[in-house]
């Protein structure tokens, strides 16, 4: 008999093999006879790495941050609401489905006053 992890195999077949609560164990394929008490004490250890379940949220999160740095701002003839400034800069993002429109986001360069409307 061997065993990984968890898993306890023949040692004269492979097979796989079923723990039971009886106190000997016969492999179903070559009827060998295995003795339950070698289960019981058997110690599994697992471990994750780092990555290994990933936050969903995380990675949307680092996507519309990589989107949005890589955007260039460009400038409209649009008078600002707070300070009146003739010119903001603006850029779009398609942040709702594909049949819908973009949202434009608009930023007055003097005051720094942001807003957004959905096209």
């Amino acid at each position: 008999m061997s065993a990984i992890g968890s898993l306890v195999f023949c040692s004269e077949c492979g097979n796989l093999l079923e723990s039971t609560t009886a106190q000997w164990t016969t492999c179903d394929q070559c009827q060998s006879v295995y003795p339950s008490s070698q289960f019981a004490n058997l110690a599994v250890e697992t471990k994750s790495g780092p990555n290994a379940f990933p936050s969903a949220l995380k990675l949307k999160h680092s996507i519309v941050q990589v989107e949005t740095q890589k955007e260039e701002a460009a400038t409209i003839d649009e008078k600002c609401p707070k300070c009146g400034n003739d010119q903001m800069t603006f850029h779009t993002l398609q942040l709702r489905s594909a049949d819908e429109g973009s949202t434009v986001f608009y930023e007055c360069p003097r005051c720094g006053y942001k807003f957004s409307t959905n096209n």
